[in-house]
């Protein structure tokens, strides 16, 4: 999982939402060279407006990137952190503490929480398409 933290003042656009997914593909090149010429990975994305203007389409498909865009991890991850003891806390001296009760909260998160947010996700889309645009609740 690549983890980076706004800086302070800084509005997310799509130049530096690509400058982050720049610094993400990068490793993903050097330590997982085979997965990453096989395009054997994906990335997750959620719907903020950042992700999803022409731009940044525009960057990732001749990197033959195809997002998957899903507000599933988002919430399990957001309700993850919220809940932890340490990040409870409501008071922060500084944004560096909250930066580093966050990373120490997702380091923690087990691979099983992981696969079953990726259960989630996958019900959630057979749901979507099963009902053909309908409203459903899930």
């Amino acid at each position: 999982m690549h983890e980076e933290f706004i800086p302070e003042e800084k509005t997310v656009n799509a130049e530096f939402y690509k400058g982050v997914l720049d610094r993400l593909l990068k490793p993903i090149q050097r330590v997982c060279p085979a997965a990453f010429r096989s395009r054997d990975f994906f990335l997750l994305h959620d719907n903020a407006p950042a992700h999803k203007v022409a731009s940044v389409c525009q960057f990732l498909t001749p990197k033959k990137l195809q997002p998957f865009i899903t507000p599933i991890i988002s919430r399990f991850i957001s309700a993850r952190l919220l809940s932890a003891p340490q990040v409870k806390v409501l008071h922060f001296a500084d944004v560096a503490e909250i930066q580093e009760a966050i990373t120490d909260e997702l380091k923690k998160v087990q691979k099983e929480e992981f696969l079953a947010a990726f259960q989630k996700m996958h019900d959630h889309a057979k749901a979507c398409i099963y009902a053909n645009g309908a409203y459903f609740e899930f």
